[in-house]
C-alpha cells in the first residue's frame, strides 16, 4: 500500500499483509497472510467504519496484528520457561540467530540442573565435580608450623603462587579395602611380622561374603573415619597460609610425608561445565521463537484478534490526540484521541490480565495445589464413610 494514503479504506488479498509488516515475522505463513484481511476488516468495523472515517491506514493495522501475534507468543512462551526452565538449563542448543517463527519447543527431562547442582555439591563434598583435585605433601621435621606456599610440593609446581583451598590433610595408610578382614585368619607368626613392618592393620588374608555393594562402601568409610578420628597420627591446625601440626613431630618421623588435597580457587571459580557451553544458561537462551499463526488454536486466534484492536484503538487515539479538534465548513470538530487512547490501553490491559490468570491456572504449581486440595478433599470424605460391620 503506498505510504501516502493515510485513511482506511478496505483491503484485498492483493492488498494482504504479506511485505507489509515491520518485521515480516509471520509473512511466509499464509494462514497468516489470508486472515490479516479479514482481521484488519474486522478491527475496522469494530471502530466504526464505514459510518466513520479512520485515520490510519491498512498497513498500521497490520502492524498491530503481527504484534498481537508476538505479544500472545511471548506469554506463552514465558509461560513455559518459567514451568520448566530448570529442566532446560544445560539441555540443547541455545537460541542463536534472528527472531524467526517455529513451533513450540517439547520439553526433554534430563536432569540438567540436578547434575549441575550435584556437581556442585560433590565437588565442596570431594565426591565429584568438574575441578581437578590436587595432591601436595610436606616433609616432616622437627617443628611445629610449616609455611604451605613455601615449604610444600605441588602437584604442578605453578600452585605454589596461586590461591588453593585446603580440603583434606592426612597421611597415606593402607587402603581401606584391603581391611575388610578375617581377625581370626593366619597365624600368631604372620601377624607378629606384618606388626613388625607396621602393617598390622590389613590382615594375611581377605574374606569376602556375598553382600550388597553398599555394604561394602559403608564399611570402607567407617574404617577411614575411624583412622582420620581414632588413630591419626597428628592432628592439624589451618590458618591462612600456615600449617601446624599436633604433636610436634618426633625424630623418627623427620622425613615422613604428611598430604594434602587441594583445589586451585582460579579452576572453581573461572570453570564452565562441559555440558554448559553453548547450551541453555538462563532464560535469555531458552530455545523459544514466536510460535507459528498456523499453530494456534481458535481460543489463542480470539484472543489475538481481540488484542488487535485494542492496539489499533491505542494507535488511532494516539493519532487523533495530536490536535484536539478538527476544522470543518462553518465550524470544528472536537475530536475523541484521547478517551480513544484511554480505552484501547485499558482493553489491552484486561486483555493481558485474563490470558496471565489462564496460564497461572494451569501451570504446574496450581496443578500441584489442586491435586493436594483433591487429595484433602477426598481423604476428609473417606473419613466420614462409615466402615463395614463384620459378624462372625
Amino acid at each position: 500500500m503506498p505510504k501516502s494514503v493515510f485513511v482506511y479504506t478496505d483491503p484485498t488479498i492483493n492488498t494482504s499483509a504479506d511485505g507489509d509488516t515491520p518485521f515480516g515475522l509471520y509473512d511466509a505463513d499464509s494462514t497468516f497472510v489470508t486472515e490479516s484481511v479479514e482481521v484488519c476488516k474486522y478491527v475496522a468495523r469494530k471502530m466504526g467504519h464505514p459510518v466513520m472515517q479512520l485515520e490510519i491506514p491498512s498497513s498500521s493495522i497490520y502492524a498491530c496484528f503481527e504484534e498481537a501475534i508476538s505479544d500472545y507468543s511471548t506469554y506463552i512462551n514465558n509461560y513455559n520457561i518459567r514451568n520448566w526452565m530448570w529442566e532446560y538449563y544445560g539441555n540443547g542448543d541455545k537460541i542463536s540467530g534472528s527472531l524467526s517463527t517455529g513451533s513450540v519447543q517439547p520439553v526433554k527431562s534430563h536432569g540438567g540442573s540436578a547434575v549441575y547442582l550435584s556437581d556442585q555439591y560433590g565437588e565442596l563434598a570431594n565426591v565429584g565435580g568438574n575441578t581437578t583435585l590436587h595432591t601436595g605433601s610436606i616433609t616432616l621435621e622437627r617443628k611445629q608450623e610449616y609455611d604451605i606456599p613455601s615449604e610444600a610440593s605441588f602437584s604442578d609446581s605453578s600452585h605454589s603462587d596461586k590461591r588453593i583451598e585446603i580440603q583434606t590433610i592426612f597421611n597415606y595408610g593402607p587402603s581401606a579395602v584391603t581391611r575388610f578382614y578375617d581377625p581370626f585368619a593366619g597365624s600368631f607368626e604372620q601377624r607378629n611380622m606384618l606388626d613388625n613392618f607396621g602393617m598390622g592393620n590389613v590382615a594375611p588374608a581377605v574374606s569376602f561374603i556375598l553382600r550388597p555393594i553398599y555394604q561394602d562402601i559403608t564399611r570402607a568409610q567407617a574404617i577411614e573415619n575411624n583412622d582420620r578420628i581414632r588413630k591419626a597420627a597428628f592432628s592439624f591446625e589451618l590458618v591462612n597460609n600456615k600449617l601446624r601440626l599436633f604433636p610436634v613431630p618426633e625424630q623418627k618421623d623427620v622425613g615422613d610425608k604428611v598430604y594434602f588435597n587441594y583445589y586451585v580457587k582460579s579452576e572453581r571459580t573461572n570453570l564452565t561445565p562441559d555440558y554448559l557451553e553453548d547450551k541453555v544458561s538462563d532464560p535469555s537462551n531458552v530455545p523459544y521463537k514466536f510460535i507459528t499463526y498456523s499453530e494456534i488454536n481458535s481460543v489463542g486466534r480470539q484472543w489475538i484478534r481481540r488484542y488487535t484492536l485494542a492496539l489499533a484503538k491505542e494507535l488511532l487515539g494516539i493519532i487523533r490526540s495530536k490536535y484536539s479538534s478538527m476544522p470543518i465548513p462553518n465550524g470544528e470538530v472536537s475530536l475523541d484521541g484521547e478517551a480513544l487512547k484511554a480505552e484501547g490501553r485499558e482493553e489491552k490491559n484486561q486483555l493481558i490480565e485474563e490470558l496471565k490468570l489462564f496460564l497461572d491456572q494451569v501451570s504446574l504449581t496450581a496443578k500441584a495445589e489442586n491435586e493436594a486440595a483433591e487429595a484433602q478433599a477426598q481423604s476428609i470424605k473417606l473419613g466420614r464413610t462409615p466402615l463395614k460391620i463384620y459378624i462372625g
